[in-house]
């Protein structure tokens, strides 16, 4: 008997996933559509350069198979932006805040600082560094990260702008 494919909803669309049952969502992410803002970095959930949003929380896509997803909604940095393409919050107050250095790990920080957001929509300092403490910066940019998240926040509060 055929096994029937996972469908899975990746930035808003239906997904058919039938490879390999223990395949991480990275590397379908990646091998399979071609969705590359999502980085690998460790490969065991250590470092945070692949979260994405699975139902609006951060996880680590390394670490979870893909087809254990099936029904779930999982966006990526590709799919952060808003509707039309506008950017969203966090990557409005990246850009202000000249937050990266060489980029690697910034995907999956804005997708942890997005996800920060969602549930806590004014963070303090200890709220950020305890959102942020499993995204690694080798470059070491997390004062600005933090400027960044903090400016996010205002940014949200403004008509329009999508968090």
């Amino acid at each position: 008997m055929k096994k029937q494919p996972t469908r899975l909803q990746i930035n808003g669309k239906p997904q058919p996933c039938q490879g390999d049952a223990d395949q991480p969502l990275l590397w379908y992410l990646r091998d399979e559509l071609g969705l590359t803002g999502t980085k690998f970095g460790c490969g065991i959930g250590m470092c945070g350069a692949c979260t994405v949003h699975v139902d609006g929380v951060a996880v680590k896509s390394c670490t979870v198979p893909a087809a254990t997803l099936g029904g779930k909604r999982i966006t990526t940095i590709e799919g952060l932006a808003g509707r039309g393409g506008a950017l969203h919050a966090v990557q409005r107050a990246w850009m202000e805040a000249n937050v990266p250095q060489c980029g690697y790990c910034q995907a999956g920080q804005m997708m942890a600082a997005a996800a920060l957001l969602a549930r806590q929509p004014h963070p303090t300092d200890a709220h950020i560094d305890e959102a942020m403490q499993g995204n690694l910066c080798r470059c070491g940019t997390y004062d600005r990260i933090r400027k960044a998240i903090h400016r996010a926040a205002e940014l949200a509060r403004q008509p329009g702008v999508s968090a």
